[in-house]
């Protein structure tokens, strides 16, 4: 009998990728050649992923086999119509697999994977959605939970960009972060953490303004991405549009009576950045030039994944801020992450910054094998 070409195609791999497994084991080749030691990681990962696929596959053509069986030999037309439903599924299955793998096996190997970009500091952008003022009220409020979270893991962070909510309410309608380590040699993964917090952020509660005791949703965005270089991405300054102003939020005398606040609009991809935080108009810019790499980066990024079409079914971390991730219901003191169905019944603890374990639950689940 023939061997089917893609199992001979992932036995070769995987007598690549136990060979790779020895050889990154080594401490001495580790510390003698680390470029070449970083290249042989990032194709360790890649073929990680392709052999979790192939236990996949394997398992399925074990059940097809087992379905065929049944079909040719049962006489029992009810144990017929399960397995023939059940083949019909395998082999959706099987055809999904086969896509994965020439998808992955295509993909060029990235100059920056998944470990490196999660190693990178991040910004944090939160943005007041439907509710008005009291949206912006629960921008505040996430800031606050996240700030609380970084001084629970050691991370500074700087404001870059806030813009007051309205005159009753308070609040924030878009505050940007730059969440960084303290230390150079600090370990921790920042944007490999805060990734899974982008989207919409949906919040159930008696606003303080309700005089009837009446529960509003009220809904966030918050959009998470990775610090970039001018060697990720290279911006031409002709194509950028830079104007500067005063600043309209506190700061003292200098920040707004000054034109140090500074606002850029990048022409190919319509992107407009600002910054007013800093009293210099240098460093503004600065500031404002690393947000809007960031987010040209990420709209590249996104774009080769619908490209490729190899986003994975069990958890999209993207940065798509379009869907709802999590709801917060004060009347319930819980909290629910709607991508992993799971509520924690301390939503108190929660705002407090206490949001680790969810953050871990989210990794975990996102680097589990495809679930079909």
């Amino acid at each position: 009998m023939k061997k089917n070409p893609l199992i001979k195609k992932f036995e070769v791999l995987e007598k690549e990728f136990h060979e790779i497994s020895n050889s990154i084991i080594n401490t001495d080749h580790k510390n003698k050649n680390r470029k070449k030691y970083k290249t042989l990681f990032k194709k360790y990962n890649k073929l990680e992923k392709l052999l979790h696929l192939y236990e996949k596959y394997k398992k399925k053509l074990i059940s097809l086999q087992e379905a065929n069986f049944i079909l040719e030999t049962d006489s029992d037309p009810e144990m017929k119509e399960i397995a023939f439903l059940e083949k019909k599924k395998i082999l959706k299955d099987l055809s999904f697999i086969e896509k994965k793998s020439h998808d992955l096996l295509s993909t060029p190997i990235s100059p920056i994977n998944t470990t490196e970009e999660n190693n990178r500091n991040a910004i944090v952008e939160l943005r007041s959605g439907t509710g008005g003022d009291e949206a912006c009220l629960f921008v505040e409020d996430i800031l606050r939970m996240y700030v609380l979270y970084f001084k629970q893991v050691g991370w500074k962070y700087e404001i870059i960009h806030a813009q007051k909510g309205g005159k009753k309410g308070g609040g924030y309608k878009e505050i940007i972060l730059d969440v960084r380590k303290s230390t150079k040699e600090e370990k921790g993964e920042i944007y490999g953490n805060l990734k899974f917090e982008s989207g919409v952020h949906r919040v159930q509660r008696i606003p303080k303004t309700e005089s009837q005791g009446r529960v509003h949703t009220s809904a966030i965005t918050v959009a998470v991405l990775p610090e970039v270089g001018d060697i990720d991405i290279n911006i031409n300054l002709s194509d950028i549009k830079k104007e500067t102003f005063r600043s309209s939020g506190a700061g003292g005398q200098h920040v707004n009576k000054t034109e140090s606040a500074v606002r850029l609009t990048h022409f190919p991809s319509k992107i407009t950045v600002e910054c007013q935080e800093g009293r210099s108009q240098h460093k503004n810019f600065e500031k404002a030039m690393n947000v809007l790499r960031s987010r040209i980066y990420q709209n590249e990024k996104e774009k080769k994944l619908k490209e490729r079409s190899i986003k994975r079914k069990c958890l999209v971390s993207t940065g798509d801020r379009s869907v709802k991730i999590r709801t917060y219901n004060y009347p319930k003191n819980r909290v629910t992450d709607h991508r992993i169905h799971k509520s924690i019944y301390d939503l108190v603890g929660f705002m407090n910054g206490n949001i680790q374990e969810m953050i871990d639950l989210l990794t975990k689940y996102d680097e589990s094998k495809i679930q079909f």
